[in-house]
C-alpha cells in the first residue's frame, strides 16, 4: 500500500479573493465542502493557487478546483471540465497560477498528478465587498450539487 492510498482521496481547492464579492465564491464552496464531514475529502480555501499546493496535490488521488468566471449573456452556467497538466515546458512558477500549471508542476516535482476537474461558477460582481450576487449564489448551490455528485462517483468507483 502506498502513501496515497492512506490519505484522503479527494481534495477540493476553492480559490479567489473573498473581499471582491463574487470572486470569493470558490472559497465559499471549499468551506461548505469542509462542513460535509466526509473523511475521504479535504478542502482548502485559498486566495490564489501557489506552487506550494503541489505537495497537497501529490498526496491525493483526485482534485477539484473551484473558481469564479465572468458570466456573459452566452455563458452563465456552472461548468465542470476534466483537466490535464500543461506541457511541462509551459507552466508558471510565480505566486499565482492556474490549475493546469499547478498539475504540471506537481508532475514535474513528483512524477505524478491526480485526476483533476475544474468547476467554474458564473460571477458578475468583482467589486470590493463580501456579498455574492444572485447569479453567484445560485452558482454556489449548483456547484455544491455537482461536486457532491462527482465525489459520490469517485468514491463508488474502484
Amino acid at each position: 500500500m502506498n502513501l496515497r492510498e492512506k490519505l484522503p482521496n479527494i481534495l477540493v481547492i476553492g480559490y479567489g479573493n473573498d473581499l471582491r464579492s463574487d470572486d470569493g465564491v470558490g472559497q465559499r464552496v471549499a468551506n461548505a465542502v469542509a462542513t460535509w464531514g466526509m473523511p475521504q475529502v479535504r478542502s482548502l480555501a485559498v486566495v490564489q493557487l501557489t506552487p506550494e499546493l503541489a505537495e497537497s496535490l501529490n498526496s491525493c488521488k483526485f482534485v477539484v478546483f473551484v473558481d469564479a468566471y465572468g458570466a456573459s449573456e452566452k455563458i452563465c452556467a456552472v461548468q465542470v471540465h476534466p483537466l490535464k497538466p500543461l506541457d511541462t515546458g509551459n507552466f508558471l512558477l510565480g505566486h499565482t497560477s492556474e490549475p493546469r500549471s499547478l498539475l504540471a508542476l506537481t508532475q514535474a516535482l513528483y512524477n505524478y498528478y491526480p485526476r483533476a476537474w475544474l468547476v467554474t461558477i458564473p460571477a458578475v460582481n468583482f467589486e470590493l465587498g463580501e456579498t455574492l450576487s444572485a447569479i453567484a449564489q445560485q452558482g454556489l448551490a449548483t456547484a455544491l450539487t455537482q461536486i457532491s455528485i462527482l465525489i459520490e462517483g469517485l468514491t463508488l468507483s474502484p
